[in-house]
């Protein structure tokens, strides 16, 4: 630690005595004219001129790719090759077939077709209530309801809800009670047979 301090205030007195040389315009002198008197500091030897040898040491240097992997390369690892590995496109046999508007899909996705016309209308939803709500808090139940719903129920069934009325008639695909909840009784026992999995 204290070899460390003189080194260092031995390099700021050289580094002040280069700076007085170049303000009093003398020639400088050899590296050693200003040190320190008394103190008994060795002086770290001399670098030595930068080698591989002294950066490696005993260790060794990691291969590494002199030129990049060429396109038939690529594709040969990619697809393999009809005379050694050949990997075949895999066609897909996880396809259904939509039965409301018939387009294609993946088995156990909805179907995107279908699925844009549900974004579309519940951003109409969206859009109305902004409009009708404004920025205020939502403190009760918000109910949307369509042209001629609001009839069917007493006006006791919407006291302490805000209503909002869409001016269109329900899609046929939007079904009335997707938040009613069930009629079914929950089970009781939590052990299923294997014939009741079907």
């Amino acid at each position: 630690m204290s070899v460390s301090i003189a080194s260092r205030i031995n390099l700021a007195f050289r580094r002040f005595q280069q700076t007085l040389n170049v303000l009093l315009g003398h020639h400088p002198h050899p590296p050693d004219a200003y040190c320190l008197a008394g103190v008994g500091i060795e002086r770290p030897p001399r670098e030595a001129p930068f080698s591989i040898e002294s950066l490696i040491g005993d260790g060794f240097l990691w291969a590494v790719p002199k030129s990049r992997r060429s396109l038939e390369k690529r594709l040969k690892r990619k697809f393999g090759h009809p005379d050694y590995i050949w990997k075949l496109l895999k066609p897909k046999t996880d396809l259904k077939t939509c039965t409301v508007c018939g387009d294609d899909h993946e088995a156990g996705v909805l179907c995107p077709t279908c699925y844009k016309k549900v974004i579309e209308e519940t951003r109409a939803m969206q859009e109305q209530i902004q409009n009708e709500l404004k920025l205020e808090p939502v403190d009760k139940e918000v109910v949307v309801l369509y042209e001629g719903e609001k009839n069917e129920k007493p006006e006791e069934y919407y006291e302490g809800k805000r209503i909002v009325e869409m001016a269109k008639p329900r899609p046929a695909w939007f079904s009335r009670n997707l938040l009613q909840e069930t009629t079914q009784k929950n089970a009781t026992t939590k052990e299923v047979k294997p014939t009741d999995l079907g």
